[in-house]
């Protein structure tokens, strides 16, 4: 492109743009060149003037301009008031200019008489001046920019940016609402408010403006649903019971008549995008009756199907009494009903003959009239009536489809309403709304017609993405739902088994995929003309010669897909995408191209066969047409009156031409009868466009530079002519075989479904190639140039319609949808299918009809090739380095690409379908589905089964989708997602084998040759990889023996149904496979509802998963999430049982065994309880507690098969405490009894709670009774015994009745053993110790990999600390070689990480004993009675998971082992001030014990239970220890260290006191001011004998810790560090060293632990002795804590005198 600009620019602009004028037609004309500066882009022409636009937006006039003050006669003149703008559109009026600039704003020069310049006061406006469009019901008012002006003899319009029309100037052809003219002021056209006007133009006194129809795009404009002028609503609904009545009859009578459409046209409903013409659901209604049933496709209302030719045999019927309406109900009945829906049960028909009579009627008509074809009905929804002189029957249709529209409404619940309205037939809804019979002109029956239908289909279909097809469904549904008895007696019922199947077929057809940019990126062809103004010629187009004060939509071109719209004086002009041209108006010059004269409603002119027309233009009295011809070069036409001048020169003819143009002028005087070809149009080269006005005739064309216009011109006829041969295709062939009656019972429902499926995709294309040839042709008439073709931007649109019409079209042909359309194809065209044999361009002889079929319906997929040839073709006009050459060039192969495939596609489709003709006629019903496509077969016997029968037959057929074997009477399918092929190596066997693996066959099969199975190995290779690829059609398709060698992944993911007997019956899998297993992820369903998700290994269930099975007696699931081995439970899991119950813990083959906890029932059901314990094959055997909540009991003991068996503890709420043996569930045997009092009872029981026997009770007192006993405990006892009273005898006596607790429970070691051998399975041992030291470190290593992938696919469990921790304990620490304190640390962290996370063995140990432990001493179990019991637990805990430390790390020491300090840390090690400790200890050392190493993890967590059954033991101890406390607290500091005894040189005498910043603790120190750092505030205060709580502050702060620390050696360092506080105290008092005696330190230590006032004291000192590290009882800490213990028994004895 660019390069041609250039050259242009050297020769004076002289390649584009050339501008030829020239009057008349006689063939002496020679049109003359006007040179300009500049190439010349657009041309408008008064009556005796005209303006030119040239590049660069300069704007030059010429002939008479009257209104210039200086009239220069001669060449063009350049408007210098417009040379400081770009201007890009120039009109002309009779006698005035208008320009638009860049910016949208309007100029306007020339007469002004009846004020169409916009200006008010002058008559007539010399220079170009602005004139401003202002919208004042913006506030602020905002001026509007225009797009483009048209101008007529009085008035002007604007079209604005916003689509929008104003006007100007004078008479009713403003459109405007006013009494007064001139308008001076540009106001706007409000009867278009609320559509998108494509156009506009002017003739002399009327108005022509090209709307689109209202389609989705438009729905966000504001719906009007008041009529404006009488402010009721426009429609009404009525609710009947099962239906709603939609009215539209609102009338009302403003100025002109506003008929019925303009009503319409008023409101565009929401969700149905309406034309004038049609009813318009409000968007609650469901369906109103658009007239045609539901399912149609083509949503999109725009189109109008009901041309008002037909009207008036509508009329005709109307008069004739035969209402066109479906028996169903009478809706449409005419104007008047205005679709007031009443639903008759029964038929309006005088008989069903008369109907019949009627369509054929109708249907011939058709047939005579049909010449072109158009897309109307194509798809023929399915219920339809095709193209039949529409109207007529689309009223009838209308009564049906309101009946099944509104049924629909009621009764389809199954289609959302938003869908529903996107089927409801766009155009058809028009009609049957009785379209609003503005008067028609008898005579109307002109071909046009079938035109007229046809283009209503093209209609909506861009625009709403699904098509046109829709009306043409709804045209086809119209014939087979109006006939009677199809639908007679109508009940919702019936109706939707009517509708639905079919509906399936065909509204669902997938248009909405089809082409989903289409309504924004190609031109609408979904348009409407509206005319408006004086009518006396008819040139307004509505069959009558009145004038129309406002617009007014042209009914008979609503689907007439005009894309271009001009007036004359008095005549109008419609250019159509099918590159036809309607004409109407006066024809006094025979300027309409047709000898109708004149005419008041459009009609076709008359051009000879293979014109196709592509630009107009009208003048005074004549009309240019520019068309295609034969060559690639433009021709032109003229129509209407000779001009005078040139009539007698009639010298230099055309051979061809000369005669006829001769004649015919003769005949008509000065004028042509029939538009004429002017001879010179050759010698102007590419001619762009073409300009007529006044008398005058302008045309643009261009050189062929390069041959780039040359090809673009190509380009644009092509496609136009491919466009009007897809639509001859389609009404004149696939339309009329879809309305035969006896169509879907010849070809069989599902056969017919696909035809229509074709049909409606063949539409799509059709319409979308007449899209593309609109925006071609709009190119070539402006820009002319690379960057605007729609081909290349989205070529996607084109190779997506393409590839799914011959997926679909393949399909119909594979079911043998064209053999079987032979025969209807015979019956209809006759034996000599001449219309065939001409549209599918066959050149054979006598061809068969399946071959015509064939070609026919494979022709649109020869045009792929035809877009790469001329797309390279444009590539060569351009430099190979240019962005644009590589545009074209990739369009170019990416179409060549789709050619090639598409021709393979169509020979795999041909290739199967001849195979299925020979195939057995039984197998072919069930194995022939329409993607499937035969790859290879092996009837030649060139692969049999090995080991097969020897008169067994075994026939293998590879499909694109599945391998089949058939034998004689049966057959097997398998699908090739399962399927896995291996060559079998030959030297073994000396056979060709390959083996087949299938989720449940593995077979052999054998090949004749090598040749035969390196054929089938690649076939099934390269067939199952592009199958799990999912490419089954759409990518290139699979030849035997060809292509690279492909091997398919051995794993993939499939679905797979099992069909043998087994566990797996009938169930589906979904999921990975590895070589015929599942294995990987997936999920698995039997149809009883079982449900597995999880991981499986080689077909089983392996890894984690979830599994959920119904109990059908409870009517709910239960719920299995956990690990799973060799397809049973096995390993960690959770089971919700569908009675409530839920398992936590261990299985193991499917049965819960080893450690596990089982909670039943919610509190407030019958038997709510918990146990946690040990398994055995699904049962509770070994050591278990058992919390039975309702009872207020817990059990802790043995169990064996769910009883309770052994020795064992019970605990109840009322402080009542058992220990002994149980047998069968029940205290059988010695046992002890406490209650709550300390009354014991030691001896024989016989069942719960039961005394029986011989035994000892012994009273609180220590009375006892000794003998048998008999009764239950808490009522009455019968006892037969002695009674004793052991303090009035010896003493000694009264040891042997302490009872002794604990000898009757399970040892600690034999409790939770489950727990423990858990863990050691988990690190790989067989029993504790049993086991490889490296193998443990790496199953540690792999759980935690494991369990942290489980845990990513749930992130919300992972906290940001828990993964660093993880991540930490990836790395193996180095648990070889001796220990030293370093390494001894390094082990100690891995510990303390290790237990903090459950996913690693030791944590989820510790995280489990936690569990059991707080099960066992909470609630019930907090009885201070087990204070032994617990505290044993945790030591025994302490030295098992030792035992397992030291696994690890094998060097570790075993407890009491030592590890030796690094002397270097010999200072820190030694402990100032302790008066016990040796001045030197002989070499530091590190004693190892489990407890330091494992306490400080464990104990936190223990901590609250055991603490509470501590604070439980020593509650009276620690009453009188606390009342004392407070009773010592009440003295002053100095009466206390008197009481207790300290001596007076340890008495502070002043404390210095550091004035704190606020909110500071306060720091209090004691002694002299010599020791304390002064500071600037420190102040002294001296110590009075009131002071309170002041002296050794300090060190009681200090000793309070010891409550917020949980492990014993914790503890004992705040002891330690409270010492170390007291003597800094006394040192900086005595001013020196000092050393301690036992005898200086209690009495102040004692103060201390007073002042400290620790409320458990006892608790502590206690706990501290149960669990402290042997080795440190006889070091310095052991003295310390022995002192606080000291401490505690002297307050608990302190008397206070």
């Amino acid at each position: 492109m660019e390069s041609q600009r250039k050259s242009s620019g050297d020769d004076d602009g002289g390649e584009r743009g050339l501008l030829h004028t020239w009057k008349g037609y006689s063939c002496s004309v020679t049109p003359e060149r006007m040179l300009l500066p500049r190439p010349v882009l657009q041309v408008a022409l008064g009556i005796r003037h005209g303006v030119l636009l040239v590049e660069g937006g300069q704007v030059y006039s010429f002939g008479e301009l009257p209104w210039k003050q200086s009239q220069v006669p001669g060449g063009p003149t350049q408007e210098c008031a417009l040379s400081g703008q770009r201007v890009v559109a120039v009109a002309a009026g009779s006698f005035h200019s208008g320009a638009v600039t860049e910016d949208g704003g309007v100029h306007m020069w020339g007469d002004n008489g009846a004020g169409q310049c916009g200006l008010s006061g002058l008559s007539a406006v010399p220079n170009p001046t602005p004139v401003a469009l202002v919208d004042s019901d913006t506030v602020p008012p905002q001026t509007v920019p225009v797009l483009e002006l048209a101008c007529g003899e009085q008035h002007t319009l604007a079209l604005s940016v916003k689509r929008e029309v104003w006007a100007w100037g004078s008479g009713c052809q403003l459109g405007l609402n006013v009494a007064t003219f001139p308008v001076w002021k540009p106001q706007k056209v409000e009867h278009l408010a609320g559509r998108y006007v494509l156009q506009v133009a002017c003739g002399a006194l009327h108005s022509l403006a090209l709307v689109r129809c209202l389609g989705s795009q438009d729905v966000q404009r504001p719906p009007v649903d008041k009529c404006r002028h009488c402010n009721q609503l426009l429609y009404t609904m009525t609710d009947k019971e099962d239906h709603v009545i939609i009215s539209d009859g609102h009338y009302c009578p403003p100025g002109a008549e506003l008929t019925k459409d303009e009503r319409k046209l008023e409101a565009p409903a929401h969700g149905l995008k309406t034309s004038p013409s049609e009813p318009v659901l409000s968007s609650h209604t469901s369906t109103s009756h658009s007239d045609s049933p539901a399912p149609q496709t083509s949503a999109d209302p725009s189109s109008d199907s009901a041309p008002v030719q037909d009207l008036e045999k509508e009329e005709t019927a109307l008069a004739n009494g035969v209402l066109p309406c479906s028996d169903s109900d009478p809706t449409a009945q005419s104007e008047g009903g205005s679709g007031a829906v009443s639903v008759v049960k029964s038929s309006l028909y005088p008989d069903e003959q008369a109907v019949k009579d009627y369509l054929k009627k109708l249907t011939d008509n058709t047939q005579t009239e049909a010449k072109t074809g158009g897309l109307h009905s194509l798809l023929p929804s399915a219920v339809g009536l095709a193209s039949s002189p529409s109207a007529t029957l689309n009223t009838l249709v209308a009564s049906c489809a309101s009946a099944v529209g509104e049924r629909v409404a009621s009764t389809y619940e199954a289609l959302s309403l938003k869908k529903m309205m996107n089927y409801l037939p766009s155009g058809v809804s028009r009609s049957g709304a009785p379209t609003g019979l503005t008067g028609t002109a008898p005579g109307v029956g002109d071909n046009t017609t079938e035109r007229v239908r046809q283009e209503d289909s093209m209609q909506g279909k861009k625009s709403s993405s699904t098509g046109d097809i829709r009306e043409e469904e709804a045209e086809s549904m119209r014939r087979r739902l109006s006939l009677p008895g199809l639908l007679s007696q109508v009940s919702p019922r019936l109706l939707r088994k009517a509708v639905r199947p079919r509906m399936r077929a065909v509204a669902l057809t997938p248009l909405g995929a089809a082409v989903p940019e289409a309504p924004e990126v190609l031109p609408t062809l979904q348009t409407e003309v509206w005319s408006w103004g004086h009518g006396e010629h008819g040139q307004l187009g509505h069959g009558d010669n009145l004038a129309r004060l406002k617009p007014l939509c042209i009914k008979s071109l609503n689907s007439k897909e005009v894309v271009r719209v001009a007036a004359g004086a008095g005549h109008s002009l419609a250019l159509t995408a099918q590159s036809q041209v309607f004409s109407w108006g006066s024809n006094s010059s025979g300027q309409l191209g047709h000898m109708e004269s004149p005419s008041t409603i459009p009609r076709l002119a008359k051009l000879s066969e293979g014109i196709r027309v592509w630009d107009v233009s009208a003048g005074s009295k004549h009309t240019l047409l520019l068309a295609d011809g034969d060559c690639i070069q433009p021709i032109i036409y003229y129509s209407g009156q000779q001009a005078k001048e040139t009539e007698e020169e009639s010298e230099a003819k055309e051979p061809g031409h000369q005669e006829e143009g001769e004649e015919k002028q003769e005949r008509a005087g000065g004028y042509t009868p029939q538009p004429v070809l002017l001879p010179f149009c050759m010698h102007l080269g590419y001619v762009s466009s073409v300009f007529a006005g006044g008398k005058r005739c302008v045309a643009l064309s261009d050189r062929n530079v390069m041959g780039f216009i040359a090809s673009l011109h190509e380009l644009a006829a092509a496609e136009r002519k491919f466009y009007c041969k897809l639509c001859n295709i389609k009404t004149q062939i696939i339309r009329p075989l879809l309305e035969l009656e006896s169509l879907s019972s010849t070809l069989g429902q599902v056969t017919f479904g696909f035809l229509q499926i074709l049909a409606g995709q063949f539409s799509l294309l059709c319409h979308m190639t007449g899209q593309h040839a609109a925006s071609l042709t709009a190119n070539l008439r402006r820009g002319r140039d690379v960057k605007s073709l729609l081909i290349l931007d989205h070529a996607g649109i084109f190779l997506d319609s393409y590839n799914e019409y011959c997926s679909t079209l393949g399909n119909f042909q594979v079911m043998g949808g064209i053999q079987a359309l032979t025969k209807p194809s015979l019956d209809f065209f006759g034996k000599s299918p001449e219309l065939l044999q001409r549209l599918s361009e066959c050149s054979e002889e006598n061809p068969a009809v399946a071959d015509l079929l064939s070609a026919l319906f494979y022709l649109p997929i020869n045009h792929i090739h035809e877009y790469g040839r001329l797309l390279l073709k444009l590539a060569t006009c351009f430099e190979v380095c240019s962005d644009e050459y590589q545009r074209l060039q990739d369009s170019c192969s990416k179409f060549e690409a789709l050619s090639l495939q598409l021709k393979r596609r169509r020979k795999d489709a041909e290739y199967t379908f001849h195979f299925w003709k020979s195939f057995p006629g039984k197998m072919t019903d069930s194995l022939r589905k329409p993607h499937r496509r035969l790859i290879c077969e092996s009837s030649n016997k060139a692969l049999t089964l090995q080991n097969a029968g020897r008169f067994s037959v075994n026939w293998f057929i590879l499909f694109n989708d599945a391998l089949v074997h058939a034998q004689f009477s049966t057959h097997h399918v398998f699908p090739l997602a399962t399927l896995w092929v291996e060559p079998i190596p030959e030297e073994n066997t000396g056979t060709y084998g390959l083996k087949m693996i299938t989720p449940e066959e593995t077979f052999t099969l054998l090949a004749s040759s090598p040749m035969e199975k390196a054929k089938w190995l690649r076939s099934i290779n390269q067939t199952v990889d592009q199958a799990l690829s999912g490419a089954t059609h759409d990518k290139t398709s699979v030849s035997p023996g060809s292509g690279p060698k492909l091997e398919p992944p051995i794993s993939r993911t499939a679905s797979y149904t099992f069909y043998k007997d087994g566990r797996l019956k009938e169930a589906t899998y979904e999921g990975r496979w590895l070589a015929g297993k599942p294995n990987g992820r997936g999920v698995l369903k039997w149809p009883d509802g079982r449900i597995y998700t999880g991981e499986f290994k080689n077909g089983l269930e392996d890894g984690f998963g979830e599994f959920t099975a119904p109990n059908k007696a409870l009517n709910k699931n239960d719920h299995y999430q956990g690990h799973w081995k060799d397809g049973k439970m096995h390993g960690l899991g959770t089971y919700r049982y569908a009675s409530g119950e839920v398992y936590d813990g261990s299985f193991q083959d499917g049965m819960r065994h080893g450690h596990g906890m089982l909670r039943s029932g919610k509190l407030n059901t019958s038997s709510p309880s918990v146990f946690i314990g040990q398994w055995v094959q699904d049962k509770k055997t070994g050591y278990g507690v058992f919390d039975d909540i309702t009872k207020g009991e817990k059990y802790m003991g043995m169990w064996q098969d769910h009883l309770r068996q052994g020795t064992g503890v019970v605990v109840t709420q009322f402080g009542l405490y058992y220990e002994g043996t149980f047998k069968d569930n029940k205290m059988m045997g010695t046992g002890i009894l406490l209650s709550e009092d300390d009354t014991t009872y030691e001896g024989e029981f016989s069942d719960d709670w039961t005394l029986n026997g011989k035994g000892v009770l012994t009273m609180a007192n220590s009375d006892y009774l000794e003998g048998s006993f008999g009764g239950e405990w808490g009522s009455s006892l019968k006892v037969t015994g002695s009674y004793f009273k052991p303090h009035l005898f010896d003493a000694d006596k009264e040891k042997t009745h302490v009872v002794k607790l604990g000898r009757l429970c399970v040892c600690s070691e034999d409790k939770w053993q489950a727990v423990f051998v858990e863990c050691w399975s988990q690190l790989g041992c067989e029993t504790s110790g049993q086991g490889e030291n490296w193998k443990a470190w790496e199953n540690i290593a792999v759980a935690l990999t494991t369990n942290r992938w489980q845990i990513q696919d749930r992130p919300e469990i992972l906290s940001r600390s828990h993964s660093r921790t993880l991540e930490s304990l990836e790395v193996i620490p180095q648990h070889v070689g001796p220990i030293t304190m370093d390494r001894y640390h390094i082990i100690r962290l891995y510990l303390i990480k290790a237990c903090d996370t459950p996913l690693h063995p030791l944590g989820r140990l510790v995280e489990t004993l936690v569990a059991v432990y707080r099960m066992t001493y909470v609630g019930v179990g907090a009885n201070r009675r087990l204070l032994p019991q617990a505290v044993n637990e945790i030591k025994s805990y302490l030295n098992r998971i030792f035992q397992i430390v030291r696994f690890l790390f094998p060097d570790l020491p075993e407890e009491g082992g030592q590890i030796p300090e690094p002397t270097t840390n010999l200072p820190d090690q030694k402990e100032p001030g302790s008066t016990d400790a040796p001045p030197q200890s002989p070499k530091p050392v590190r004693v190892v014990s489990c407890s330091a190493l494992l306490l400080p993890v464990l104990l936190p967590r223990l901590y609250p239970p055991l603490f509470t059954l501590y604070a439980l033991d020593k509650e009276k101890e620690d009453g009188v220890y606390w009342d004392c406390v407070l009773r010592l607290n009440k003295q002053a500091d100095l009466a206390l260290l008197a009481f207790l005894g300290v001596q007076q040189k340890f008495w502070p005498v002043t404390i210095s006191v550091c004035m704190p910043a606020l909110g500071e603790k306060q720091q209090v120190r004691f002694g002299c001011s010599s020791y304390s750092t002064p500071s600037t505030s420190t102040t002294k205060i001296q110590v009075l004998s009131s002071t309170k709580d002041a002296c050794f502050a300090s060190a009681v702060e200090t000793l309070q810790q010891i409550s917020t620390t949980f492990t014993p050696s914790d503890k004992l360092q705040v002891i330690q560090l409270t010492f170390e506080e007291i003597t800094q105290e006394v040192q900086s008092l005595l001013k020196q060293d000092f050393l301690w005696s036992m005898d200086d330190l209690f009495p102040v230590f004692l103060y201390v632990v007073l002042r400290a006032r620790i409320r458990n004291l006892g608790s502590e000192v206690s706990l501290i002795e149960d669990l402290m590290d042997p080795s440190v009882q006889h070091g310095e800490h052991g003295i310390m804590f022995t002192t606080l213990k000291a401490c505690y028994y002297q307050i608990q004895h302190e008397k206070i005198t």
